[in-house]
């Protein structure tokens, strides 16, 4: 695979989609052992998370920038930290959420190798993962998500993008009024 390395071409939504489904089935089928079925598309303006259950959240950073997250039911959590660690889990504990948050990195980085070829290289943040009941999860900005649901027998789950030029690679502006220390000959 080749990188860009001159200015990063936009990417359509049905690349994306088809991005995050590739490495989705990918890293279910090899690490997990588990079929899942791809369900309809669609856009949010906010991020499409359960009320309760499992959100791992992962950040994308380069010429563009974004997130993408993994969002699940605690049942479904358990059943997907089962498969991978191949150890019965019937509630959430922290081997639970490091699972979540391993197949967030896994999925959503497979997504990035896929998308670097035309956006240009791009780092990821270590997953953050959050778990309880009535909660609501925002991105600042007005950007809108991808989502792609997925179906692995009743229990359903959430894989979704947000991405865009980064505005500073955009304007090709630095960063006023943070200072760079000098390093002091020794």
């Amino acid at each position: 695979m080749t990188t860009n390395t001159g200015a990063a071409q936009p990417i359509s939504q049905e690349e994306l989609v088809h991005a995050i489904q590739s490495a989705t089935s990918e890293v279910f089928t090899t690490m997990l052992n588990l079929d899942v079925a791809p369900g309809e598309v669609f856009v949010e303006k906010e991020e499409a998370v359960p009320s309760s259950g499992v959100v791992s959240l992962i950040g994308l950073a380069g010429s563009w920038v974004g997130s993408g997250s993994l969002a699940c039911s605690a049942a479904c959590a358990a059943k997907l930290a089962s498969a991978l660690l191949m150890t019965p889990y019937t509630a959430i504990d922290e081997d639970v959420l490091d699972a979540v948050a391993e197949l967030t990195n896994m999925i959503i980085g497979n997504v990035k190798t896929a998308l670097e070829s035309r956006l240009g290289a791009m780092g990821l943040s270590t997953p953050t993962v959050i778990y309880g009941r009535n909660f609501q999860t925002r991105s600042g900005g007005n950007q809108e998500w991808t989502v792609v649901p997925f179906a692995l027998g009743e229990d359903q789950m959430f894989v979704q993008m947000c991405i865009a030029p980064c505005r500073d690679s955009i304007k090709k502006i630095t960063r006023t009024g943070f200072p760079v220390p000098h390093l002091l000959p020794t």
